[in-house]
């Protein structure tokens, strides 16, 4: 299997753009706010990898002066259509050196890093990322738990794809995103809780809370696997006193 970023094409650009947060992906979004409250200081914050704007949008809706960058001109052209009063911006490969250092109050990354290949592409990015954090800010980091890609959940499927428990740290693995009009698998790069904790500390950051959301039953969705196994983790980081390695 090849990795391809399929976020990069525009016809699945297309479809993503009119996603918003159905199912599983509720459950990413739902506890966001809360962790906003309570790690949060100050309204400056940068939505890295904001696609067609989605997450952009849902930290303007929450009180921040949110920027969103992405890599993809498709997925940023979209994002300014939807919404021509946010501020969006095209980066080459990630490159944040159009920004200050120590920028931002608040950096969100919702699912970028599934896509990001390799670990020293994660750590040179994770080390911009670091530059431009303020001392006192925090930087969210919402990614997909390993587990996502063995089970069948509200809007995901991975019942085509048996080979996906047989991958290991870095390996593509595959999904298809069932509440999108495009049926196209998705492939992402499997890369679990230790080898996270290993790029965050190479590139001077420190976990300070880990959140593994899981569906409730009261809630108005028809669960598959969400209340017994979290989809997605989602980090809270901060600039570690020793700074950077």
């Amino acid at each position: 299997m090849d990795f391809r970023n399929c976020y990069e094409d525009d016809a699945y650009a297309a479809a993503y753009e009119k996603l918003e947060f159905p199912g599983t992906y509720y459950l990413a979004f739902r506890d966001l706010p809360g962790l906003f409250s309570r790690h949060a200081q100050g309204r400056r914050a940068l939505d890295f990898g904001c696609g067609a704007g989605r997450s952009t949008r849902f930290l303007t809706r929450h009180g921040f002066d949110a920027i969103g960058v992405d890599i993809s001109p498709a997925m940023v052209s979209r994002a300014q259509s939807t919404h021509p009063q946010g501020d969006y911006r095209l980066v080459a490969d990630g490159e944040l050196r159009q920004f200050a250092e120590e920028s931002f109050d608040l950096i969100l990354s919702a699912f970028t890093f599934d896509n990001v290949p390799t670990r020293d592409k994660k750590l040179a990015l994770f080390t911009q990322l670091h530059r431009v954090l303020r001392p006192n800010g925090r930087l969210i980091n919402l990614v997909s738990s390993p587990e996502i890609y063995w089970h069948e959940w509200a809007s995901f499927s991975t019942k085509d794809f048996p080979r996906n428990r047989q991958a290991r740290c870095g390996d593509p693995v595959e999904i298809i995103n069932t509440a999108l009009t495009d049926p196209r698998a998705c492939v992402d790069i499997l890369w679990p809780d230790d080898a996270y904790r290993d790029v965050y500390a190479a590139a001077g950051l420190r976990v300070l809370d880990v959140h593994r959301p899981l569906g409730r039953p009261d809630e108005p969705c028809a669960w598959v696997s969400e209340t017994t196994t979290p989809p997605w983790t989602i980090y809270v980081l901060a600039r570690d006193a020793a700074g950077s390695a």
